[in-house]
């Protein structure tokens, strides 16, 4: 058996094997580099591990890292209550806070499920307690981090933006970050306009936000649509209608502020600077450990180690697959069917349906490489092919079978599980069904990427 359809079966087990089995994708892919690569393809352990992607794994550990530290001293809190206060604590402007604060934790480095576990708590807290639909909450929370999650400093972005320059692509950081996020709001403005957004129009909520999920105080709620008399006690009122917690808010802490700053260092230093988003993470989050070493001793616990297995290993394989020749061969194969267009088609719908099961970042990467001969042959825009696929491979995570979806489901309070259950399998399957073909029709058809 040649050494293309060997590691196109192994590809195939290992996404097989990681869908059924709680194993590591990563582990498998390593796994399947050594195994593959030293008896089918003839590398050595030295030519396997060149292709291992140093570079990528620091900034995941940076990045995650710096996160780590956020969340502990509480800056997520403080944007998250920032925010509400920002629109007034209007109901419906609250399910587009949750998806901003999500996009803006994603953007600065948090990975997706690290956001949405942080934030679906407080969201579907809000839902219960004010009537909100829970599925209009929860899928805004999942994708408001699809949004930000390709901005060029997050784990998405890094991830989709290093391969594309690794294989000689033409590279629009911006433009893929700008395609997702502005694709990601459209489909929460019909979320919104569908599962009952018109009817928060008005109501308003007066009070602080929680700063921990699952615990917040009664607020009031005013406004046309608001509940028949007062919606917390007497004693927790004031005459103008606010709860003390308004009258004295939360303080700011050092350590949160210095936070802040440190998020906008990495930010001007990776962007405008141009240096390295993985060493200026990890300097950022040891000077704030520094100020405050006790505090985030575990921090570096909270490193998602399992996500750099994850992305090592698969980035580890994608180069076995590319020493074989694999990607050449189904490239040309691929360029054979001799309709660029139907070709991307099927890669986004690939990318989606395989995502909605598997590993969101693992198909991107692969996906990616699948389209790299056809995209270099020039008969079609390669930044729109990238930005279509990466959108198509994020948008499906509202499926309750990843790990997004099962933390909105997970959460949601005061619903019949089963039903809503069925609610976010049905509604994904609109968006596994639909999204990669819109995807398609906005950035591929005109060409204009």
């Amino acid at each position: 058996m040649s050494p293309e359809i060997v590691t196109i079966l192994a590809l195939v087990a290992i996404f097989a094997i990681a869908s059924f089995l709680p194993i590591n994708m990563g582990a498998l892919a390593f796994v399947a580099a050594f195994l593959v690569g030293t008896l089918s393809v003839g590398l050595s352990t030295d030519d396997i591990l060149g292709g291992f992607p140093a570079e990528l794994v620091v900034t995941l550990i940076g990045v995650t890292y710096l996160f780590a530290i956020a969340q502990n001293n509480g800056t997520v809190d403080l944007l998250v209550r920032g925010a509400v206060r920002l629109v007034g604590g209007y109901v419906a402007a609250i399910p587009w806070v949750m998806f901003a604060v999500t996009a803006l934790l994603t953007a600065i480095g948090a990975l997706s499920p690290a956001a949405v576990a942080i934030i679906a708590p407080i969201a579907l807290g809000f839902a219960a307690r004010y009537d909100i639909n829970p599925l209009l909450m929860g899928m805004m929370v999942v994708h408001g981090a699809q949004g930000g999650g390709f901005s060029p400093i997050s784990v998405y972005g890094v991830t989709v933006n290093q391969i594309v320059e690794d294989e000689g692509l033409t590279s629009s950081p911006v433009t893929v970050f700008l395609g997702s996020l502005f694709f990601n709001i459209a489909i929460g403005v019909v979320l919104f306009l569908v599962f009952g957004g018109r009817a928060l129009i008005g109501r308003r909520v007066s009070a602080e936000v929680p700063a921990h999920a699952g615990h917040a105080a009664e607020p009031a709620v005013t406004g046309h649509g608001a509940p028949p008399g007062p919606a917390v006690g007497p004693d927790s009122l004031r005459d103008d209608d606010t709860t003390a917690d308004d009258a004295a808010p939360q303080r700011v802490t050092f350590d949160q502020v210095l936070t802040l700053v440190g998020l906008v260092t990495v930010a001007v230093l990776a962007l405008v600077f141009d240096l390295d988003i993985g060493f200026v993470s990890i300097t950022v989050a040891t000077v704030l450990a520094l100020f405050a070493a006790a505090r985030h001793k575990g921090a570096v616990s909270q490193i998602s180690w399992s996500t750099v297995l994850l992305i090592a290993g698969v980035l580890s394989f994608v180069f076995v697959l590319q020493e074989a020749g694999t990607i050449d061969y189904v490239g040309e194969a691929v360029i054979g069917l001799g309709a660029p267009l139907l070709i991307a088609l099927l890669l986004c719908y690939i990318g989606g349906v395989v995502s909605a099961f598997a590993s969101s970042t693992a198909i991107i990467g692969v996906a990616i490489a699948l389209a790299v001969p056809f995209l270099q042959a020039g008969e079609i825009g390669a930044v729109g092919v990238v930005v279509a696929l990466s959108v198509s491979s994020t948008i499906v995570d509202v499926s309750p079978f990843s790990t997004n979806g099962a933390l909105v489901l997970a959460n949601a309070q005061n619903v019949d599980r089963d039903r809503f259950y069925r609610q976010m399998l049905g509604y994904a399957g609109i968006v596994v069904a639909a999204g990669p073909l819109l995807a398609w029709l906005v950035f591929v058809v005109p060409g204009w990427l």
